[in-house]
């Protein structure tokens, strides 16, 4: 089966002054998936639909990124109708 929704991505990045932010990045509907890549800098974040169209992106500087964390979703086949807990979230950046 392939991803579902719920995939997500959480990026810390630094912003200066010895600051750190976290962004969230969600999946916003069910078949769709974030995909990661690193290339000329730029560390992207993009929400691909199962045909692999891209719905959005966001775009953070690589020397700035301190962290990627990749979360993917629970496809559910562990235990059918088993629900699980939602993690404690931090602020998500909307890329709509």
């Amino acid at each position: 089966m392939g991803p579902v929704k719920g995939d997500r991505v959480e990026v810390v990045v630094d912003v200066g002054g010895g600051g750190i932010r976290t962004y969230e990045l969600i999946a916003a509907r069910a078949g769709r998936r974030l995909e990661t890549t690193t290339a000329r800098g730029v560390v992207e974040v993009a929400e691909v639909t199962r045909t692999g169209q891209i719905v959005r992106t966001a775009r953070f500087m690589q020397t700035r990124v301190i962290a990627v964390v990749e979360h993917p979703a629970d496809d559910g086949e562990d235990e059918p109708g088993a629900r699980r807990s939602r993690p404690e979230r931090g602020p998500t950046l909307d890329l709509g």
